[in-house]
């Protein structure tokens, strides 16, 4: 289990997250979801030890943890795919995939067994890409998705954070990308996905949390809950808890922000 509690962070006079909790279980596909300046992109950086909260601690199997930098966070077996991908397009998807952790022996690179690596995680992945060997730049966007979370579980991760990850795709390639998070679900992976498009959301996601204001704003089951419930809890509207299948957000009770 990772657990994020009572996370607390300020930039000056704007309070970006206040006091907010969120739980992400093995096997589960979890959706953030909020409006712009809700404080999502701040908790994703919490989460993946980009900032530091003021306030607040962070749980992996109930052992606090400090993600003071990114790589401790990834130390810890928690990946973030962020929008911007952080590929680097001059390169072909095997560089791609072990940049930073090159295959090594008597500290000569091992080129073949980093293909058969790459062609093998690919393969366990259901991601199709013709030539691995060709620039990343000739790929589509949905094929870049794909090699940058690829990339992401080469460390074997026990959380994976995906931030916006179909913002940029068309009808089949996010058709294709959803059915990858369902098969990092299928992996045993904890999985957070942010996301303004409740069509994806509702598609793969176990839960939806809710974040408004840079508060919890209501926790959903998508399976006992309706669009027009998430979309309340989103804009602060009157049909919360108790006519949706809303649940509460890690304080026992129901918050309209």
């Amino acid at each position: 289990m990772f657990s994020a509690n009572a996370i607390s962070k300020a930039y000056g006079a704007v309070q970006a997250l206040d006091e907010v909790s969120l739980d992400l279980a093995p096997g589960e596909v979890v959706a953030l979801v909020g409006d712009n300046g809700a404080g999502k992109s701040t908790l994703v950086k919490v989460l993946s030890g980009v900032v530091i909260p003021e306030s607040g601690h962070v749980e992996l199997d109930g052992r606090p943890v400090r993600l003071s930098n990114p790589h401790e966070a990834q130390r810890l077996g928690i990946a973030t795919v962020h929008q911007d991908l952080a590929l680097c397009e001059n390169l072909d998807v095997v560089a791609n995939l072990f940049l930073g952790a090159e295959r090594q022996r008597w500290s000569v690179l091992r080129p073949i067994r980093m293909e058969r690596a790459t062609r093998d995680l690919l393969a366990s992945l259901d991601v199709r890409i013709r030539d691995i060997r060709v620039p990343v730049a000739m790929l589509s966007g949905g094929q870049r998705q794909s090699v940058a979370i690829a990339r992401a579980l080469v460390a074997d991760p026990r959380v994976v954070i995906l931030d916006e990850p179909t913002a940029a795709l068309g009808v089949e390639q996010t058709a294709q990308l959803l059915d990858l998070i369902r098969r990092l679900r299928d992996r045993g992976l904890a999985v957070l996905v942010i996301s303004h498009n409740l069509a994806d959301v509702r598609a793969v996601s176990d839960r939806i949390v809710v974040l408004r204001l840079g508060r919890n704003a209501g926790e959903f089951r998508t399976a006992e809950t309706t669009p027009e419930a998430v979309v309340a809890a989103i804009t602060g509207g009157a049909a919360l808890a108790g006519t949706s299948g809303v649940g509460t957000s890690g304080t026992g009770t129901e918050e309209t922000a």
